[in-house]
């Protein structure tokens, strides 16, 4: 399967597009070169745009009609999802690039398609994950759509090897690229979170503090008090924050807020990348490590060891999937009813402290399917298990831990 250009003349083809640098770059590109382009952008609820439309003015002088694809509920919808798994990558960072590029390509396709294109086109780069993601994800809901990457196309590699090249040629053509200044690191963003990565970051003697958070604080930078928050969930899903019934949309972007200006879920991650190589980023999270970690809380209430265990390989499973753009396969399908059957009993309240990153466990209550009864685990008289019972227990367990030893099978010279 070619990746050029040459392939593209009489097709139509819907770029995907930020309004950043890159984005204009490409789009006049294929435009000077008679190519058919409409450019789409996901509203995925990118908190570094104050206001989405602006995309479409940024694209505009290069010659392109720009449609903006709302798709912040579906966004929404799918957070809940990934926090109900507890799907978490290396680092233990949410994952929020991996989440979004699944909501994108599916809702991007079909207004693509009702524009008559037969050709996705997107501008990851070819060293990185999302070039597998979009690949992926039209490959499995479009089958019949031809996939571009602009930047594996050597033809363009070898005009524009770098931004340089990209404000010289836009220069030339008479669009503003004034604002185009190097960042000392590239950001992706969206409802779940925003990732910062490449430039100054990819040298590992560089702080992670080099960032300046867009979702919150640091957390020394956060008040010198503690904020309280109430979490409710009902089988899985965040229901309400502070006792106010909320819908998704809505609670997640009031997680962002409260758990940003606290400096929650900042995090350094050296990842293993989709191709085989290592990447650094750093990672805000705030409203996703939140409800993420109270709902951890509850799970803790409600499962069995053996369901716990469970849950833990399927939420890895889960989240490896997500990670490689194979979030609607199979495995993905099978691995989400696995963790359905046992989020059904995750119901209940957690208060938590919020303090200059921190976390910490105030109370849980209302917990309907709570497997924790503090009579049975108690070490003052009470009710719950009789502490004689467990003599019988303890003198089975000696057979085997009696018959090793007297085997010769413990290691003693172990260092400790």
């Amino acid at each position: 399967m070619k990746n050029s250009y040459h392939e593209l003349p009489g097709k139509k083809v819907g770029l995907c597009v930020s309004g950043g640098l890159d984005s204009r770059t490409l789009a006049r590109k294929l435009r000077d070169l008679d190519i058919d382009v409409v450019c789409f952008t996901a509203d995925l609820g990118q908190p570094d745009e104050t206001d989405i439309e602006d995309i479409r003015t940024r694209m505009a002088p290069c010659d392109v009609d720009t449609e903006i694809v709302d798709l912040k509920a579906d966004m929404a919808d799918a957070c809940h999802e990934v926090l109900k798994c507890q799907a978490m990558y290396d680092g233990g960072y949410w994952n929020s690039t991996g989440i979004a590029r699944a909501v994108a390509v599916r809702g991007l396709l079909p207004q693509m398609r009702a524009h008559g294109c037969s050709v996705l086109a997107h501008g990851a780069t070819g060293r990185g994950n999302d070039q597998v993601r979009f690949h992926r994800y039209t490959n499995v809901l479009a089958p019949d759509f031809y996939v571009y990457a602009p930047w594996r196309d050597q033809d363009l590699l070898t005009e524009f090897p770098g931004r340089r090249q990209m404000i010289e040629y836009l220069a030339r053509l008479g669009i503003e690229t004034a604002a185009e200044t190097k960042k000392r690191y590239s950001t992706d963003a969206n409802l779940a979170g925003l990732s910062h990565e490449a430039e100054d970051l990819e040298s590992l003697e560089t702080p992670c503090t080099i960032v300046e958070p867009t979702m919150g604080v640091w957390a020394q930078d956060a008040p010198d008090s503690v904020e309280s928050v109430t979490v409710t969930f009902e089988s899985g899903y965040a229901v309400a924050i502070n006792d106010r019934p909320l819908d998704r949309l809505t609670i997640l972007r009031t997680a962002n807020e409260i758990g940003g200006r606290n400096g929650v879920g900042i995090k350094n991650a050296l990842e293993n990348r989709v191709i085989g190589t290592k990447s650094r980023g750093v990672y805000e999270s705030p409203g996703m490590e939140l409800l993420g970690s109270c709902l951890a809380m509850v799970y803790q209430a409600v499962l069995d060891r053996r369901s716990a265990q469970l849950f833990q390989h399927v939420s890895r499973i889960v989240a490896d999937q997500i990670y490689d753009g194979r979030y609607f396969e199979p495995v993905t399908t099978a691995a989400r009813q696995a963790i359905e059957a046992l989020a059904r009993f995750a119901t209940g309240t957690v208060s938590v402290g919020l303090y200059k990153g921190n976390i910490q466990f105030q109370s849980m209550v209302n917990i309907p399917s709570s497997l924790y009864h503090m009579e049975d685990s108690s070490m003052e008289a009470s009710d719950g298990l009789n502490p004689v019972s467990s003599q019988g227990f303890m003198e089975i367990g000696s057979v085997e831990a009696l018959s090793l030893a007297g085997a010769g099978q413990i290691e003693q010279g172990i260092r400790l």
